[in-house]
């Protein structure tokens, strides 16, 4: 592929963005009253509103003539198609087989393998509903009242995510627990509320090798035999993952395994069976129009014009940002508390993907990739760190998301919390000059030199970008359709800088050097440790007790 750096379009976009430096968000809205018109899209009932954003119809102009110069059409159809597009482990990225609701065969290696994702599904909801009903039980024939999800990453945020996003969905004789950090205190905290007789483990690992999701297990495991017996875990133990033989040495049995295929990368994972915790939790019939949700952004992105499709532009944007207007952070803010972990997935969805430095070749990048991706629910962010988004230095991008139907039974509580979402997207962009501080100060009756002191501190440069995503009310469908855009704007930054968004060299290096400095630390033994390792676990053993 060609440098990045030396493509015409890119170069025009770099001058492009010279020219607008110097121009303010109030210049653009006095100078377009149809801005809104121009610079927002509804699509699959969503309003992807992006007026805010520091462009013009150039601007758009230019990101899409980039976008066609990196092939970015037939990067899509080549990801649909099956193709191994994950070049560094030689893998197709098909978590959208996982959610395809037509009839359409999608091929790997000459093989359908929409056959067995259906077969999947299947098995998914034989099981589900054989806990909700009962049939499916614990070793003393008691019905479960806890479903205990052990996985990481991928195999957590999601389900976490979902489960609180949906939560008026869930089964109410059923509660979720999430366990995944290797320290305890979750698994400890989470048993004290469990009965054992009562209790569904759901191991979830791609690979069964994980340290810390196979260290959750086995304490779990002991937890269950010590309390009801060494054959008590059959009854109260299922598992995803691809490692068969792994399975067989937990004593995972048969009906209770669930697959998972190489194509489908840990942190796209949720739309497969590891989304069994959020089937369990919500129903097998909410997961699936999560899914539905999640096809519908898939067959737009596959088939919608650059123009009107709203990965591309989310991402297109993205890169403008980052790449142009020096924005090294994207802040994510949703006005609906349902949302509040899906800052946290989307983290890992983007951080992971597109942290990278080398291109697919194997060259160094020509600029920035991904950016630092971080939020918290509106209202809260407000009274916290909007400061720094107002009036910091910082360089920060945003995006506001929220529902014009309450997700309570409150809607003027909701209506309150649009108020306040359109009002700080409004102060972000427009911000608040010396003549609007002097004339406020003024009307108050403030003395003259007491306004000349206080207007500094008072004034808003505002020109800060974001973009809104509005939708009618959070359900299963609206989820599906915001996680794929977002995976989909993932994919599309890729594209342009060159990079692979499916694997993640720097995160299997951390496992690795976790499990070879796992004896040492056991030991705080520093023999043939470097100094400075060898200093930390001469602490450790100092402070054990």
């Amino acid at each position: 592929m060609s440098s990045l750096a030396s493509l015409p379009q890119w170069q025009a976009l770099q001058a492009h963005a010279a020219s607008l430096r110097s121009v303010h968000l109030r210049d653009l809205f006095a100078a377009a009253p149809d801005r809104f018109e121009k610079f927002s899209r509804c699509e699959t009932n969503l309003l992807f509103d992006f007026s805010r954003q520091r462009l013009t119809e150039e601007t758009l102009t230019l990101l899409l003539a980039l976008a066609n110069a990196r092939g970015l059409r037939g990067r899509i159809d080549a990801m649909f198609a099956g193709e191994k597009i994950n070049t560094t482990e030689n893998r197709a990225v098909l978590h959208t087989a996982l959610r395809n609701r037509s009839d359409r065969a999608i091929t790997v290696d000459g093989k359908d393998v929409m056959v067995e994702v259906r077969a999947s599904l299947e098995r998914m909801r034989n099981f589900v509903e054989g806990v909700h009903g009962g049939r499916i039980h614990g070793a003393t024939g008691k019905s479960f009242t806890d479903i205990v999800n052990i996985g990481i990453g991928g195999s957590d945020l999601g389900i976490v995510m979902a489960t609180e996003a949906l939560a008026k969905f869930r089964n109410r004789n059923l509660r979720l627990h999430c366990v995944s950090n290797i320290d305890g205190v979750q698994l400890s905290d989470t048993l004290e509320k469990c009965d054992p007789a009562r209790t569904l483990f759901v191991v979830c690992s791609k690979t069964f090798t994980t340290l810390e999701t196979l260290t959750n297990a086995k304490l779990a495991r002991q937890w269950i035999v010590d309390r009801l017996g060494e054959g008590a875990p059959a009854r109260h133990f299922a598992a995803v993952s691809t490692n068969s033989k792994a399975m067989d040495a937990f004593l995972i049995p048969p009906q209770n395994r669930f697959t998972m295929w190489d194509w489908v990368g840990g942190r796209y994972s949720l739309w497969s069976a590891v989304g069994l915790s959020i089937a369990l939790s919500l129903g097998m019939d909410q997961f699936e129009l999560m899914l539905e949700g999640g096809f519908e952004m898939d067959e737009h992105f596959r088939t919608a014009s650059f123009e009107k499709n709203l990965p591309v532009l989310m991402g297109l944007l993205a890169v403008w940002n980052r790449n142009f207007l020096g924005m090294d952070s994207l802040a994510v803010l949703p006005y609906d508390q349902r949302l509040h972990r899906f800052p946290a997935y989307l983290q890992q969805l983007q951080m992971e993907s597109n942290g990278k430095s080398v291109t697919l070749e194997g060259a160094p990048v020509e600029g920035d990739t991904g950016a630092v991706i971080w939020g918290e629910p509106g209202s809260n962010a407000q009274h916290s760190f909007f400061e720094l988004l107002h009036q910091g230095t910082a360089r920060v991008a945003m995006d506001f998301l929220a529902p014009v139907n309450a997700s309570s039974q409150f809607q003027q509580q909701q209506n309150l919390a649009l108020a306040n979402c359109f009002a700080q997207m409004q102060a972000f962009a427009f911000g608040q000059t010396e003549d609007q501080i002097r004339a406020d100060l003024a009307a108050k009756g403030t003395a003259e030199a007491e306004i000349r002191r206080l207007i500094p501190h008072k004034l808003h440069e505002g020109n800060r970008p974001s973009t809104l995503i509005l939708f009618p009310r959070l359900g299963p469908k609206t989820l599906g359709r915001l996680i794929a855009l977002y995976e989909h704007n993932v994919f599309t930054q890729s594209v342009i800088w060159g990079i692979n968004a499916f694997d993640q060299w720097g995160v299997e290096l951390g496992k690795k050097l976790a499990d070879s400095l796992a004896p040492a630390v056991e030991k705080a033994d520093g023999d043939g440790a470097d100094a400075s390792l060898k200093g930390l676990l001469h602490q450790l053993a100092k402070w054990r007790s």
